[in-house]
């Protein structure tokens, strides 16, 4: 480990500029979306008297649209200016949230999921390359900024949505209006200008879809599909599967959402820095692999506990897949960047839509995660291919050298 590159976990959050810390924050928020209905989804099945197949188009919605929107965010944010394609991403999600707040049916529901969606594709793909562009330390800096977003979103999401669920299942929504609405008035006001469009790269509409016919790219994207819809298999069918109520599911996935967190700031880059970014992603997508065999059969307290501890494997698998995506070819990073999630979130948007009828199918509850499993030996089947391509198995990557021996 080079000098250069031995800084301490708590240096990388000093000196950052504003708009890193405005885009943090909002990241913070948006990612709470994610995992904020989960726990009330039994309340709106119950309320809207919905049946388990339509309720996870909550989830499927949301993702699907987000997928084809990440088509074209690149080119939007080359047109217009990364602050910009921010803002009209916040304004549409602040729009969504509360009309979902004010919803009727779950086809309404459903239809404002999907508006969410698209202010979420317009957000997450830019606030990445914002934060990588501007963050003091460079790309390392920045993506663990971005995966401590992640996981404070996604650990707080569904306590939110459980605390507020307990209340009524609108509640989740309306709150999250308000902490977006925060959000989109920091990024109006003080995030920079966006420069001259002379001065910005320019993009063109098929140009993420080009970026995958780098082959790194494309195995790096597709394996991390894979994970992604085992991911969200996780996290759309394990309240069907508890059968708790609100409170008692926030609990579990704040629980899963801190080790979210914890993993992908503090042990993924040492896990890279010891079997490489490829090498240490395989191990992390086959512990997934196994964690999702044991809630295929385990019994509710063994799916509880399973379920918390997958978030380490989510967590090292969220940073070492965004790190290798953001370095592995020469694309530009919001290029890369929207073509790499458009994969991504392509494979959640599948598994949230399909994940009720697989269980359906083979007449068990517990089927969705032997299925999750199969996909994550997929992922690392892909990923096997990669690590012969580059010979990187203890190859230390600078930005996974990041985080020094202390924190």
């Amino acid at each position: 480990m080079s000098a250069g590159h031995d800084v301490r976990f708590l240096d990388v959050f000093k000196g950052q500029p504003k708009a890193v810390w405005i885009t943090a924050f909002a990241a913070v928020i948006a990612f709470m979306g994610i995992g904020l209905v989960d726990p009330i989804l039994l309340s709106i099945a119950e309320a809207l008297r919905a049946g388990p197949e339509q309720v996870t188009l909550l989830f499927s919605s949301y993702l699907g649209v987000q997928v084809v929107a990440m088509l074209i965010t690149g080119a939007f944010s080359a047109r217009f200016g990364p602050k910009r394609t921010v803002v009209t991403g916040l304004v549409l999600i602040v729009i969504a949230t509360v009309l979902c707040a004010l919803a009727s049916s779950i086809g309404e529901l459903v239809a404002l999921r999907a508006v969410w969606g698209l202010g979420n594709a317009f957000f997450i793909a830019t606030a990445l390359s914002v934060i990588v562009g501007a963050a003091s330390g460079g790309q390392g800096a920045a993506i663990m900024l971005y995966e401590a977003a992640l996981g404070i979103g996604l650990s707080t999401g569904p306590l939110l949505g459980a605390l507020l669920g307990n209340i009524s299942w609108r509640g989740p929504f309306a709150g999250t209006a308000v902490l977006m609405a925060i959000a989109l008035i920091l990024s109006a006001g003080f995030l920079p200008k966006d420069g001259p469009r002379s001065e910005r790269t320019k993009v063109r509409l098929l140009d993420p879809i080009r970026a995958l016919g780098h082959g790194g790219l494309l195995r790096t994207a597709l394996g991390s599909a894979f994970y992604t819809a085992a991911f969200f298999i996780v996290l759309a069918w394990s309240p069907f599967v508890l059968e708790f109520g609100a409170i008692a599911v926030g609990l579990v996935f704040f629980g899963w959402g801190l080790c979210v967190a914890f993993a992908g700031v503090f042990l993924a880059p040492r896990l890279a820095a010891r079997f490489g970014e490829v090498g240490g992603t395989i191990i992390a997508v086959l512990s997934f692999a196994v964690l999702l065999g044991v809630m295929a059969i385990g019994s509710k307290p063994v799916v509880v506990v399973a379920v918390i501890l997958s978030g380490l494997a989510s967590g090292l698998l969220n940073t070492l897949f965004t790190g290798s995506a953001m370095s592995i070819s020469d694309a530009p990073r919001p290029v890369a960047s929207a073509g790499y999630n458009f994969l991504r979130w392509l494979g959640g948007a599948v598994a949230a839509t399909v994940v009720g009828h697989i269980a359906t199918l083979f007449g068990s509850n517990h089927a969705p995660f032997a299925v999750g499993a199969v996909l994550c030996v997929i992922a690392a089947g892909l990923l096997s291919l990669e690590l012969r391509t580059k010979g990187d198995a203890h190859q230390v990557p600078a930005e996974a050298a990041l985080v020094g021996e202390e924190f």
